[in-house]
């Protein structure tokens, strides 16, 4: 293919022009037909999206994805760019990929007037058949569309009135492409405007010149439904005029947010040498689950699948910290790492009452507290069950009694794993504990659900927690109501 240098040699060679929704449509039917995957990569939306986005590119439609932030939208535009043809011929140095057999701008139909079977073409891979615009306040008709260059004007001493003079903006660039404008609602109506002929007509309108150009564009747009009200809107000529509008959502399980969350967390250099038990993967993906549903937390927002990314990353950042602090070769992550992932998850939800006594660290403390209780069930008995048990032995008695003698548990972050694990064994009725439910673990595997085992029986309220600066602190109950300090700030609160 790369052999055909010229417009003659394009002809002889019987290539036929299809557009961007022809090519779409064809790939499509292909790989459908050959059962290969079309969207690689995307969890969850093998049911729900991608069907819909497969019978709209069957459809020859443009789409607008409608969904909360973190829902893969942009991601499935940048996939489509795969159901392109690999190559397609532009005439070389055209500023709008013109296509040798039907060619748009003046400066491709001058040049073919003049050279005619010896027009030299070029190939334009498909990976730079994809321009992408974010839609922000300032964003002109002149960006997207095109003005006046006066200084190509003066450069090729033409009138203003000659339509060379036009600088095209990054639609007509995009002739032959997939544009996609990320929030469309954030656009400005009268920007939204100059999109209607695009989309019905194809055709484009600069200034006072009488052009009609046929523009090929495959257009995507994303939006958050939010932003009806929020910022702005989509104005309802140009909803009209998108063939297309399907709904996003988030993973509907812990496994699907776990392949997301795998598939794009960054493990970095040395970080390798840090085990990470599973269930710290599905407490990760748990909190995303309870801030979707939390009262705390604006579901009109929602919470975006970054921010388990983020948190998977400051998970295995907090253990490596730990592994450094003590000049230690290995380490397994621990449960209380994860609240080294506050952070991340402070700046991934919106909160419904912002500067409200619930600030951001105690929801994200909390969030992490329902988790763990939801976790724990799946992994040990129900404490509220073994309460209610008569004539049996109640399995966290033992530990509850410990603690009742005036024993308290302090887990500082940057303990050794040496001492982690001592300090829980000190604990009566712990390893027990685990032994029972989870047999035949590696020390540093034991030592985490010796942790995990405290965390869910203060979530069920058998003994206290309290995240300090630099530590976990386990006591009794009783005793952490009475405490003066705890009063204090309960005073406060009240």
């Amino acid at each position: 293919m790369h052999s055909i240098q010229t417009l003659g040699q394009l002809k002889a060679s019987g290539y036929v022009s299809k557009s961007i929704k022809e090519e779409l449509r064809d790939n499509l039917i292909q790989r459908l037909q050959t059962k290969q995957p079309v969207f690689d990569g995307i969890w969850g939306y093998e049911e729900t999206v991608i069907p819909e986005v497969e019978r709209a590119i069957l459809s020859m439609h443009h789409i607008n994805l409608l969904g909360l932030r973190g829902q893969a939208k942009t991601r499935i535009a940048r996939s489509m760019v795969a159901l392109l043809d690999e190559f397609v011929p532009v005439v070389a140095g055209s500023e709008i990929n013109d296509d040798p057999l039907q060619p748009l701008s003046r400066y491709a139909l001058d040049l073919i007037a003049q050279k005619g079977d010896q027009t030299p073409i070029t190939w334009l891979h498909r990976s730079e058949r994809y321009n992408e615009k974010l839609a922000t306040p300032d964003v002109s008709i002149a960006d997207l569309i095109g003005d006046v260059d006066p200084i190509k004007a003066a450069t090729l001493k033409l009138p203003y009135s000659d339509e060379r003079v036009i600088h095209f903006g990054l639609i007509p660039r995009s002739h032959r492409c997939l544009f996609v404008i990320n929030e469309l609602p954030d656009l400005q109506a009268r920007i939204q405007v100059s999109l209607f002929n695009i989309l019905q007509e194809g055709d484009i309108q600069i200034r006072g010149f009488k052009l009609r150009l046929p523009l090929d564009i495959q257009f995507v747009f994303t939006a958050n439904p939010e932003d009806y009200t929020n910022r702005g809107s989509i104005v309802t000529p140009l909803k009209d005029r998108i063939d297309s509008q399907i709904v996003t959502h988030y993973p509907k399980s812990i496994e699907i947010g776990k392949k997301i969350t795998q598939q794009e967390a960054v493990v970095k250099k040395g970080q390798s040498k840090i085990a990470a038990p599973e269930v710290i993967q599905d407490l990760i993906e748990e909190i995303a689950m309870q801030a979707r549903q939390s009262e705390y937390v604006d579901a009109k927002s929602g919470v975006s699948a970054r921010m388990t990314i983020a948190a998977y990353e400051n998970v295995l950042s907090s253990a490596e910290r730990r592994l450094l602090v003590n000049s230690e070769t290995q380490t397994t992550a621990r449960l209380s790492d994860v609240y080294g992932a506050i952070p991340a998850i402070n700046g991934k939800i919106e909160l419904v009452y912002e500067g409200e006594v619930e600030g951001p660290v105690y929801v994200a403390q909390r969030l992490i507290g329902d988790a763990i209780r939801a976790q724990f069930l799946l992994y040990f008995p129900d404490p509220e069950k073994e309460k209610k048990k008569k004539n049996a032995k109640n399995p966290y008695a033992l530990i509850t009694q410990w603690f009742s003698e005036g024993n308290t548990m302090d887990l500082l972050q940057d303990m050794t794993d040496r001492e982690y694990l001592a300090r829980l064994q000190s604990i009566d009725g712990l390893s027990e504990l685990v032994e029972a439910f989870h047999p035949n673990l590696t020390s540093g595997l034991k030592a985490f659900w010796m942790e995990f085992a405290l965390h869910g029986m203060a979530e069920f309220s058998l003994v206290s927690k309290q995240a300090l600066d630099n530590r976990i602190q386990f006591k009794d109950l009783l005793d952490s109501m009475f405490d003066p300090n705890k009063m204090k700030f309960d005073d406060e609160e009240e």
